[in-house]
């Protein structure tokens, strides 16, 4: 267990303040600390794995005790300095995009370039002038008894992030599970640095803005919300476009829409996202027209493009394959063409039986609207609630 220490607080203090500094210099909007005691997080993280709602994601499994215990990622960790980057990127419309059906959705998050690496060499740059000042500070040297140990953690690995993010005073989790700020709505990354400095703590923010708003949870085109706060990430189009390596369910396909790579509808009509100010970090701008693209476009890219046009994406992860599965199905949902269906033909020779699937399913329903445009039902809740 870490260990326990009473000390003087002046120093430390001072240097809490100096770290907050320092971080809205790196770019980060809003710094907090807070204790590396998760509390009844863990208590809910089991029971959301026990009912099965993280699909094929093991590794949350897997490594649940460095989730529940930060001591086993930094030794002695006693604090969680906690960060968020604003990424909403300026100039997107992104809900005139999913009411186009011909349009490739791209979340909001991976317009630009991928935010670990950047978030994760500024979080590096706060821990080392963390580590220098404290070199520099007699009073602090001597009320540190061992040598200090720190890591900067960006979401890929095991760490409650918004759980810490929260108890550290920069928002509330949501009844979509997401992170809110009352001043800055949920369109932001969140970073961690853990540390075994015994620095003040920061107010927890225990007062949930979410009131009897359900908005989020209505407008899931899947029904992931099993109830405010529970998200059964199996019926989630992010998990199922991003996570999910083989099939997406056929109940699921139609409700995707042309959602390729993630879904934010949860966020886009949170009333909360009207505070959300844009980003200042150029690296989240939108890249290759991906805010603005059409689906066939995308359809089209070769393997060589797909890696060319996602080098530092976080698009990137899943991969070609699963690229075109997820094009086939937007393609699948979009206005009926012969355009599309030449498309579609094009790509049956492709070596992967999953992605001949999707394409099968797509030029079914291609055909079957093309041919009967009056019965076409569209299983897809209606975007135009979204804003």
């Amino acid at each position: 267990m870490a260990q326990k220490i009473t000390l003087q607080t002046s120093p430390l203090n001072a240097l809490a303040e100096q770290i907050k500094t320092w971080g809205r210099e790196l770019g980060f909007q809003q710094v907090g600390i807070t204790d590396a005691e998760p509390g009844q997080h863990s208590e809910h993280l089991q029971q959301w794995l026990d009912k099965g709602y993280h699909g094929e994601m093991e590794w949350i499994r897997n490594h649940q005790a460095q989730r529940n215990t930060p001591e086993l990622l930094v030794p002695n960790a006693l604090r969680i300095i906690s960060v968020r980057m604003d990424y909403f990127p300026e100039n997107t419309e992104q809900v005139k995009i999913l009411k186009q059906a011909d349009k490739a959705y791209v979340s909001r998050y991976a317009l630009g370039r991928d935010y670990h690496k950047l978030i994760r060499k500024r979080l590096a740059t706060l821990a080392k002038k963390i580590e220098t000042y404290c070199a520099e500070h007699d009073e602090l040297k001597e009320m540190i008894d061992s040598s200090i140990n720190q890591r900067p953690f960006v979401d890929s690995a095991p760490v409650l992030e918004k759980a810490f993010a929260e108890k550290a005073g920069l928002g509330w989790i949501g009844k979509h599970t997401v992170l809110l700020n009352d001043t800055a709505g949920s369109w932001f990354f969140l970073g961690e640095v853990i540390t075994n400095l015994p620095l003040p703590v920061d107010e927890p923010h225990i007062n949930n803005r979410c009131g009897d708003c359900e908005a989020c949870l209505k407008v899931c085109p899947t029904d992931a919300f099993v109830a405010p706060y529970q998200l059964d990430a199996t019926r989630c189009i992010s998990y199922l476009t991003i996570e999910l390596k083989g099939a997406i369910p056929e109940e699921f396909r139609e409700p995707m829409g042309n959602r390729v790579f993630g879904c934010d509808d949860c966020q886009l009509i949170c009333p909360w996202n009207k505070f959300a100010k844009p980003t200042t970090e150029k690296d989240f701008s939108p890249r290759h027209e991906l805010h603005d693209a059409d689906l066939l476009r995308l359809f089209a890219w070769t393997e060589e493009e797909y890696l060319k046009n996602t080098e530092g994406s976080a698009i990137r992860r899943i991969g070609y394959e699963r690229w075109l599965r997820n094009l086939a199905i937007g393609i699948g949902n979009a206005s009926p063409s012969h355009e599309n269906i030449n498309a579609l033909e094009k790509r049956q020779s492709f070596p992967s039986a999953m992605v001949q699937e999707h394409i099968t399913w797509a030029l079914k329903q291609q055909r079957n609207n093309l041919e009967n445009p009056k019965k076409r039902i569209r299983k897809i809740k209606n975007p135009a609630k979204l804003s």
